[in-house]
C-alpha cells in the first residue's frame, strides 16, 4: 500500500508543475482557456502575492461563492499557499443561507461570479444590504453591519460594480510582494493546518462548516486516482461543481497529485458541452452523478461524440442502478468506472470500488474501505460493532477525518467520537471480504439529483413565516431524481395558504432545489407515546397519496 503524503497543497503543486512543465493542467472548453502547469503555478504564486498585499493571514477565511471557472481553481491553490482557509459557497445559496454562511463562517474576503444559471449573485449581495434598509444604493462593506468580519468583495469575471475590487486588482497587487515573503509564508505551513471549509448538515440546526486539512484532501484525492489506475497520460472531464468535494477534492486535486489535464466542461452542468468537452479533449475519465450520466446518455445527438477515450471516473451522490452502468460500460466505454462513497467530514472518500471490480460490486456495493481509513458497522443504540453481513451505523477512522466543524465543538462530537470514529448516520453492511453496502439512513437527508437536502434547515426557513405552526420537510421517491423535498404543513388557527403561494414564498430566498416540490396542509401529525412526530409515518402516508402522480 503506497504511503500517505505529508505535503501542503502549495507544495504539490510545485513539485507536479516541475515534473510536467509543459503538460496542460487546466482546460476549459467554452471559455477556450487552457493553461500548461509551468503557467498554473505561475498564476497561483500571483494571486498568492495578491492575498498578501491584502494583509490576509495564516489561517483568515476566504470565501468563494462562484460557479467553475479557472479563478475558482488558481484561487484553491493560492489560498492554499499563503495558508489561508478557502470556504466553499454554493452558488445556487439565497441572501439567507449567504448571510448565515458569511457570519458563522467569520469570512473576511468574499470572492465571486456575477451569475448562477439566471441567478445574479451581485443581487443576492445586495439582498442582504436591503435587509439593513442604507440611506444610499451603494453596495459598499460599511452598509453590511450584520457581517462584522467581512473586509472585502473581490469580483470575478466582470467589470462592472466599480465599488468592489476585481481580479485583476489582486494581479496588480502582487507586483509588490516579493518572491521571498510568499516562500517564507509557505515555510510556515504544515500539512495538518485546516485549508478548507466546506459546509454541510446533519438533521438539525443549520449548516456545519467542516474544516478540512491538506493533509486529509491531499491524501485522499491521491487514493482516489490510485483506486482509478491514472497516471499521467489520463484526463478528466469535470463537470461537477467546484464548491463540492466532488470538485475541489475528487476533481482538481486528483489532477494536480498525477499530473492530469483537468477538463471542465462549462460553468454549470450542460450534457451536450459534457459530451463535446469528451470528444475534443480524448479525456479518459469523466466524473457525475448518476442524473447527469442519465441526461448525457439522452441526448438527441449522443452519437455524434466520439467517446472511445473513456475508460475510468467515478459515480458518487446516489446509488448507480445496474441498467445505468451497463449503458455507462457499453455506450460511454466506462468499463473501469468506479462508485465513490463518503461524506464531507471524511474528506470526503471513506470506500470506493476499484477499477477492475466486477459488475456486481459496481452495482451492488461502495467497495472496499480507502487507502489507510478503518471501517465499521455498529449497532446504533448498543454502539458495539456487529459481525459481517449484520446491518448497522457505518463508521470510519482514519487521516482523512476532519479537523473539526468550525466553532461547533458540540456538533463535533457527535459525529467524532473519543476513540476517533466518525459516524456517517448511514446504515451499511461489510461482508467477509471487507465489501461495504449502503442499505439505508439514520439521518433523514434527502438526495435529489445527487444534491444533499437538509430538512432542519428547510423546516427552520418554514418557520420564519408567521402563517406556519409547525412544518415537517421529507424527502418522497422520484424517478429522475432520487427523491423529491415534500413539505408537510399544519398552518396557525385561521391562516390560509395555497402551494402555489407557499412556493413563492420561497423563491429568491433559499435554492430552486431546496423548495418543496410537493406541498400538503394537514391539521395534526403521527405521533409517538413520548409526542415525537414519526417523520417515517409521514413518509408513508404521503407516498401512498401521491402514488399516482410518481413515474411508474
Amino acid at each position: 500500500m503506497q504511503e500517505l503524503k505529508n505535503k501542503t497543497l502549495g507544495q504539490l503543486l510545485d513539485s507536479t508543475a516541475l515534473k510536467y512543465a509543459d503538460k496542460d493542467a487546466i482546460v476549459f472548453t467554452d471559455l477556450n482557456y487552457r493553461i500548461t502547469y509551468k503557467e498554473f503555478k505561475k498564476i497561483t504564486d500571483e494571486v498568492a502575492k495578491g492575498l498578501l498585499a491584502l494583509h490576509i493571514k495564516k489561517g483568515e477565511h476566504i470565501g468563494i461563492f462562484a460557479v467553475n471557472c479557472p479563478e475558482w481553481v488558481i484561487l484553491q491553490f493560492a489560498s492554499a499557499k499563503i495558508g489561508a482557509v478557502l470556504v466553499n459557497i454554493n452558488p445556487a445559496l439565497k441572501s439567507y443561507e449567504l448571510k448565515y454562511i458569511l457570519q458563522q463562517g467569520d469570512i473576511t474576503t468574499l470572492f465571486l461570479t456575477e451569475y448562477f444559471k439566471n441567478q445574479n449573485m451581485i443581487d443576492v449581495l445586495k439582498d442582504l444590504r436591503h435587509e439593513n434598509k442604507p440611506q444610499n444604493n451603494s453596495n459598499k462593506i460599511e452598509d453590511f453591519p450584520e457581517l462584522p468580519t467581512l473586509k472585502r468583495i473581490i469580483t470575478i469575471r466582470t467589470d462592472k460594480h466599480s465599488e468592489y475590487m476585481k481580479w485583476d486588482d489582486l494581479l496588480k497587487l502582487s507586483k509588490n510582494i516579493s518572491d521571498e515573503s510568499l516562500s517564507e509564508r509557505e515555510d510556515s505551513l504544515h500539512h495538518l493546518d485546516p485549508i478548507n471549509i466546506q459546509y454541510t448538515s446533519g438533521t438539525t440546526g443549520f449548516p456545519k462548516g467542516a474544516q478540512l486539512s491538506h493533509y486529509g484532501i491531499l491524501n485522499n484525492s491521491y487514493f482516489c486516482g490510485i483506486n482509478m489506475n491514472l497516471t499521467e497520460k489520463d484526463s478528466i472531464c469535470i463537470p461537477v461543481p467546484l464548491y463540492h468535494c466532488f470538485g475541489c477534492v475528487l476533481g482538481t486535486l486528483v489532477c494536480v497529485n498525477f499530473g492530469i489535464k483537468m477538463v471542465f466542461p462549462s460553468d454549470v452542468f450542460d450534457p451536450k458541452k459534457t459530451l463535446e468537452a469528451v470528444h475534443k479533449e480524448k479525456c479518459t475519465a469523466i466524473y457525475g452523478v448518476p442524473t447527469m450520466f442519465i441526461a448525457e446518455l439522452q441526448l438527441p445527438e449522443f452519437n455524434n461524440y466520439n467517446l472511445s477515450s473513456l475508460r475510468t471516473g467515478v459515480i458518487a451522490g446516489a446509488p448507480c442502478p445496474m441498467e445505468l452502468m451497463k449503458q455507462l460500460i457499453e455506450k460511454m466505454n466506462l468499463n473501469e468506472i468506479t462508485i465513490g462513497y463518503g461524506f464531507t467530514e471524511a474528506s470526503p472518500l471513506i470506500t470506493q470500488t476499484r477499477y477492475n471490480d466486477p459488475l456486481e460490486v459496481k452495482v451492488g456495493t461502495v467497495g472496499n474501505p480507502h487507502q489507510h481509513v478503518q471501517v465499521k458497522i455498529i449497532d446504533p443504540e448498543t454502539k458495539k460493532e456487529v459481525p459481517p453481513g449484520t446491518a448497522g451505523e457505518l463508521c470510519a477512522k482514519g487521516y482523512n477525518a476532519m479537523i473539526s466543524y468550525y466553532n461547533i465543538p458540540d456538533k463535533t462530537k457527535e459525529v467524532i467520537d473519543s476513540e476517533d470514529w466518525m459516524h456517517t448516520g448511514d446504515l451499511g453492511t461489510i461482508d467477509k471480504n471487507g465489501v461495504c453496502r449502503i442499505v439505508g439512513r439514520i439521518k433523514d437527508m434527502i438526495i435529489r439529483g445527487g444534491e444533499n437536502i437538509y430538512p432542519a434547515e428547510i423546516e427552520d426557513f418554514f418557520m420564519t413565516n408567521p402563517k406556519v405552526e409547525i412544518v415537517q420537510i421529507i424527502g418522497i421517491s422520484d424517478e429522475k431524481f432520487g427523491e423529491q423535498v415534500a413539505a408537510v404543513i399544519k398552518l396557525k388557527e385561521g391562516d390560509k395558504w395555497t402551494d402555489e403561494e407557499a412556493k413563492e414564498w420561497c423563491k429568491g430566498k433559499i435554492a430552486n432545489y431546496k423548495i418543496p416540490y410537493y406541498i400538503k396542509f394537514v391539521n395534526d401529525f403521527p405521533m409517538t407515546a413520548n409526542g415525537k412526530i414519526q417523520k417515517y409515518r409521514l413518509r408513508e402516508i404521503l407516498q401512498q397519496e401521491l402514488k399516482i402522480l410518481l413515474p411508474k
